[in-house]
């Protein structure tokens, strides 16, 4: 893998293809370069049932005449077809529809210091180390009381990066890391089985969470989930464990994409600077977040990134926009763009988190009584045009603030609005995923049961 440290040859190419392309008539373009490589093993009963090793190169150049644009992608990281390639896609913008919201970020608004986010463990496990891995996270499910057999446990590692190079002078790369450790319990015999994981995901080795900690964990949870019980059609509060509560942060920032926004196909299209949380609720963005999952020094259009409130005090400030989007708006880019190779540029979120509360996990059972702990969702019934919720659950009913028995197959509805007006967060924030959220309690949901 060490010859993924050196971007020098991407970039080159990519300076290669931008030429091209001017040469061959484009009033402007810019090209991306991605390279990855990736290893990951996946045992059960202490056998490796698949090793895998992936790479993945692509290459994508895109070219505006006039507003007239094209974007053509390729596999062949060697050069060899550059000009053709750049031919291409010149022939198809001739005969593209107008858009007058194509375009190059504003030159000011470009990154010109690239900082160091520590995103790169150069230290990455072979295959040998990655099985030894999964085998301890499986044998620590193993060896909880009440677990009766493996769904499996798997381990990964990988490097990748991307090259961006534009026509008006921006150059740019970063590379990032990724570890990553899984493992699923199952509990009980017959029908009366249940399942439950943990996984672990970073971009350093050595933030990783223990293997045997992982297999624990995913055991533990699969034997408290055994003889669950089903529950009557009622409204009451709902508490979102940590593992699914950022699901609600994701749900807003779905709606707040400048791409549904300008299309008017989100529930949120009319509610910037409107107070949609209760006040001292405040959901970050922050794409400079030191070896966060989804940290990058530039965006997909060589914006600088920056930190910033899309919810502040519980006012909505801003949606996420890419530069086609802040113009069809009529406002500036908040330097969210995301690309592929073969696509252009679209808005999305980097590192989102919702800010911790001041209640522990144990008031907040406490203060809520009665209720319904949920630790696992399944489907996706949201709509976002409407803002209506539904969705299968499972987890554990509330009796006298504390956790009282295992619960299964019951749906919990209501809309995001009102669940976005009545969310009090617990204090137990943990940076574990790409979207981050504290324990959440949503009041007056309807559990749909028996």
């Amino acid at each position: 893998m060490d010859s993924l440290f050196d971007q020098s040859a991407l970039t080159t190419l990519a300076e290669r293809l931008v030429k091209a392309a001017r040469s061959a008539g484009a009033d402007a373009a810019d090209a991306v370069a991605m390279r990855s490589v990736s290893l990951s093993v996946e045992v059960r009963d202490g056998a490796v049932e698949e090793s895998e090793r992936a790479e993945g190169n692509d290459m994508g150049l895109r070219v505006l005449l006039g507003k007239r644009q094209a974007v053509v992608s390729t596999n062949d990281i060697r050069g060899e077809s550059v000009e053709t390639l750049a031919e291409r896609a010149i022939a198809m913008a001739r005969v593209a529809p107008e858009d007058p919201y194509a375009g190059l970020a504003d030159p000011s608004l470009l990154a010109r210091n690239i900082p160091d986010l520590d995103l790169v463990d150069r230290d990455l496990p072979d295959v040998g180390a990655l099985e030894r891995i999964a085998r301890s996270a499986e044998q620590g499910g193993l060896a909880v009381k009440g677990v009766s057999k493996s769904g499996g446990a798997s381990a990964s590692a990988g490097i990748g990066g991307m090259v961006l190079l534009t026509s008006h002078g921006f150059s740019g790369s970063y590379l990032g890391s990724r570890h990553g450790l899984s493992m699923t319990a199952i509990a009980g015999e017959g029908t009366g089985m249940e399942r439950d994981y943990d996984y672990s995901s970073t971009l350093h080795a050595a933030d990783l969470e223990a293997p045997d900690k992982i297999g624990r964990t995913a055991g533990e949870r699969a034997v408290e989930r055994l003889n669950p019980r089903k529950v009557s059609t009622r409204k009451v509060p709902v508490v979102f464990d940590r593992r699914v509560s950022a699901s609600l942060v994701g749900h807003l920032s779905g709606a707040i994409n400048g791409a549904s926004i300008a299309r008017k196909t989100s529930f949120l299209k009319d509610k910037l600077d409107a107070q949609l949380f209760a006040r001292g609720i405040n959901i970050i963005d922050d794409p400079l977040r030191r070896r966060g999952l989804r940290s990058q020094p530039f965006d997909a259009e060589g914006v600088a990134g920056k930190r910033m409130a899309l919810v502040e005090d519980g006012v909505l400030k801003t949606w996420l926009l890419d530069c086609a989007t802040a113009r069809e708006l009529n406002m500036k880019t908040t330097g969210h763009a995301h690309r592929g190779a073969s696509s252009p540029p679209s808005p999305g979120p980097t590192n989102l988190h919702l800010e911790p509360g001041t209640m522990s996990l144990d008031e907040l059972l406490k203060d809520t009584g009665e209720g319904f702990y949920v630790t696992d969702l399944i489907g996706s019934g949201v709509n976002g045009v409407t803002g209506d919720y539904s969705r299968g659950a499972a987890g554990f009913w509330i009796e006298n603030g504390k956790r009282a028995y295992p619960v299964s197959e019951v749906t919990i509805a209501g809309h995001l609005l009102d669940m976005f007006k009545t969310l009090t967060p617990a204090n137990d924030l943990e940076f574990r995923y790409g979207t981050n959220a504290p324990t959440l309690r949503v009041e007056g949901l309807t559990i749909a049961g028996v």
